[in-house]
């Protein structure tokens, strides 16, 4: 049983080291050009080392290119090390006292000199292990060392990161103290389990020692990561909006070109070959929508649902359909995409404006996230009013003979 942990640890070890790996890899560049993320980026790229090393292939790899096992433990155990110091010097960093930092790598350093100063010590050795009887290869003082730094910059670590983790303001920052701080523990405690070897020669906490080890890399990869991660989700978002705005923005832009920055191109072009970066291509769609709105107002028919009603409650942007109480989304979103096909229309076949009222949309501003959620309920009622049968241009192109509303539409209008 011990022997299938031990083997399924190892292995899980494997995927560990290749999440490291992937977080030093993509945030290398934001990573170094900022110092308070520097030491942390330190920390995970030297503990990918250690780890890699401590694999069995990397380890004979590793044998050739050193022409010693001695000499890669000894860069596994002083990279280790070097990752302990990158951490506190994470720690510091986040408090900022400057005096603090200078003294742990001091320390930082004085260790990583203790160590070779303690192997160049010891007899003839090749690989640095606590075998499960007799001495520690090389000495128990330069195990101790190893340990004791660990423990010292993981405890430490753990604390503060879930300390600020909790006052983040920053979701995205909460997430990644948090953790950083529990994968941070993990690896404390690996080495405490190795300590417990070490001073009692206890071999329960061993057959656990690798799960945790890749415990403790799988998390602070995700930590690592978790800026990218989010990018890559606002990305998503903002290329949804993108991608479903788009044949409602492309048919009242055609209506009312001059709110318009640019012509419109294809939708997988939009997507495939933005002219802007997402962000800003979202945003921008989102205000030309909200612009050539306001642009058709004139042109649709008095007694039109849906421009003519006042919004109430501040729910939606748009005035819903008498006797919805002016706070169903949906419903407002069902009215104003029929007024639009009205108005559209009217545009396009040169009818002159008709004088209106004040526009729905003079209303206290809402939240960007509002507007958009909106604006895409608008598109997707929008399509489904103008699909073939409805006799109006739909978003491809097609028309058809008659407009009967479908599902929600036809509820909202009752």
């Amino acid at each position: 049983m011990s022997a299938d942990l031990a083997t399924a640890g190892q292995e899980l070890q494997y995927v560990g080291t290749g999440l490291l790996w992937l977080a030093v890899a993509l945030r290398a560049g934001p990573s170094l050009r900022s110092p308070e993320r520097r030491g942390l980026w330190l920390a995970v790229a030297t503990a990918a080392v250690a780890m890699t090393l401590n694999l069995p292939e990397a380890a004979r790899l590793a044998q050739r290119v050193t022409g010693s096992a001695h000499t890669t433990a000894l860069i596994r155990n002083l990279s280790g090390v070097l990752s302990a110091g990158a951490v506190l010097y994470f720690v510091t960093a986040t408090t900022g006292s400057r005096r603090l930092r200078n003294r742990l790598s001091l320390a930082t350093a004085g260790a990583l000199a203790a160590l070779v100063v303690l192997d160049l010590a010891a007899p003839p050795h090749q690989e640095h292990t606590i075998p499960h009887s007799g001495a520690p290869v090389p000495s128990t003082a330069y195990w101790l060392v190893m340990i004791a730094s660990h423990l010292a910059a993981n405890i430490s670590c753990a604390h503060l990161c879930w300390r600020y983790g909790r006052q983040a303001d920053s979701r995205s920052l909460k997430i990644g103290l948090s953790t950083f701080g529990a994968g941070t523990a993990f690896a404390g405690l690996f080495w405490t389990g190795h300590l417990a070897h070490l001073l009692t020669g206890t071999e329960a906490p061993l057959p656990y020692l690798p799960f945790l080890m890749a415990l403790h890399a799988i998390l602070r990869a995700t930590a690592l990561l978790t800026p990218t991660l989010a990018t890559s989700r606002q990305t998503l978002t903002d290329v949804t909006t993108i991608w479903r705005l788009h044949p409602l923005w492309r048919d009242l832009i055609e209506a009312a070109p001059h709110v318009a920055f640019t012509t419109p191109r294809p939708r997988l072009l939009e997507v495939l070959k933005p002219p802007l970066p997402y962000h800003l291509l979202a945003y921008r769609k989102i205000i030309e929508t909200h612009d050539a709105i306001l642009a058709l107002h004139p042109h649709t028919p008095p007694g039109t649902p849906g421009m003519t009603d006042a919004p109430a409650g501040g729910t939606c942007l748009h005035a819903a359909p008498a006797g919805t109480g002016g706070g169903c989304t949906e419903c407002a979103a069902v009215s104003l995409a029929r007024a639009l096909t009205h108005a559209r229309r009217a545009k396009l076949a040169g009818q002159p404006p008709t004088p209106r009222p004040e526009a729905p949309h003079s209303t206290p501003p809402t939240t960007l996230t509002a507007e958009t959620r909106f604006l895409l309920a608008l598109a997707r009622h929008y399509r489904a009013g103008t699909r073939p049968e409805t006799g109006v241009r739909g978003p491809d192109g097609e028309s058809g003979t008659t407009a009967q509303p479908a599902g929600r539409d036809r509820e909202c209008l009752e």
